[in-house]
């Protein structure tokens, strides 16, 4: 049951935080969205710190996977913010959620094996995102629209969130929750917020607030949730979880009353099926 709870949470959790962060991208600019959501997370992360204790004996290697964790998590939160400034919900959060898909092809690099059926899966994948890519946005202006740049920008945040996923397994499997959760706020204040505070930089709307608190509080809770259910049954949570995209694409066509094409919405659904499976699989 408490598989369930927390695969879900972590679904409804990622999927508030990407329609969070597709607006307040729109009303600041996405270096500063992701500035204030890792302030907000940081504020959230240092107090669970206490209830956990500090590690010891952490090893160098530790440190290095949660380096890698942390700057794969930030830099693909940058990418996510400008690909949803530009792009639809329903076309970006399902390929942002390869980043499963893509960190098992890191641990094939690294020396797992892979399964047939992984294969088949990861190229069923491939041929969605591709789909999605080439078909033509039925709301795209002829001359000034966005073209492909938020499918590569969202394909670039999946393969840092990928590494930061493959990171984080390696990471977390020794470490606390609340540490794993640290580094990629601790780096997004030192490397965006403060620098952006420093120069006056770093903007912030009336509009904007709401949405950016409630974004960094849902990436930590939905990280946090998936945590939790994963402990009691891994492959149910991943599921669950992994369904943030059809979550965030329903409540983008009814919120945001966004379309798609169908050869769009075919590549879409391709993905997710895929990202399901392959959940299923490699779990």
């Amino acid at each position: 049951m408490l598989a369930i709870v927390g695969g879900i949470g972590a679904a409804v959790f990622f999927a508030t935080a990407t329609l969070c962060s597709s607006r307040s991208s729109r009303l600041i600019p996405p270096s500063s969205v992701l500035a204030w959501v890792m302030l907000t997370g940081m504020v959230v992360t240092v107090p669970a710190l206490a209830f956990v204790g500090r590690p010891h004996d952490v090893t160098g290697s530790e440190f290095a996977w949660l380096a890698i964790s942390g700057a794969g998590n930030v830099v693909g939160l940058l990418f996510a913010y400008s690909a949803l400034r530009i792009g639809k919900v329903a076309l970006i959060a399902p390929i942002l959620s390869t980043e499963g898909a893509l960190a098992a092809l890191i641990s094939v690099l690294d020396g797992e094996s892979l399964e047939t059926a992984s294969a088949f899966l990861l190229a069923f994948i491939v041929v969605g995102v591709a789909l999605a890519a080439a078909a033509p946005d039925p709301d795209r202006q002829v001359v000034d629209g966005p073209g492909l740049r938020p499918i590569l920008f969202a394909s670039l945040g999946a393969l840092a969130f990928g590494a930061s996923l493959f990171a984080t397994g390696r990471a977390s499997a020794t470490l606390p929750v609340p540490w794993v959760l640290l580094p990629a706020r601790l780096i997004g204040l030192v490397a965006l917020t403060l620098p952006l505070a420093l120069t006056r930089q770093l903007r912030l709307t009336r509009r904007a607030l709401p949405l950016v608190v409630t974004g960094g509080l849902c990436e930590v809770l939905g990280f946090a949730s998936f945590a939790l259910g994963s402990r009691h049954g891994l492959a149910v949570a991943a599921v669950l979880a992994s369904q943030f995209a059809a979550i965030s694409g329903l409540a983008a066509f009814v919120l945001f009353r966004e379309r798609l094409s169908r050869l769009q919405l075919s590549g879409v659904t391709i993905v997710v099926v895929g990202v399901t499976a392959l959940s299923i699989v490699r779990s």
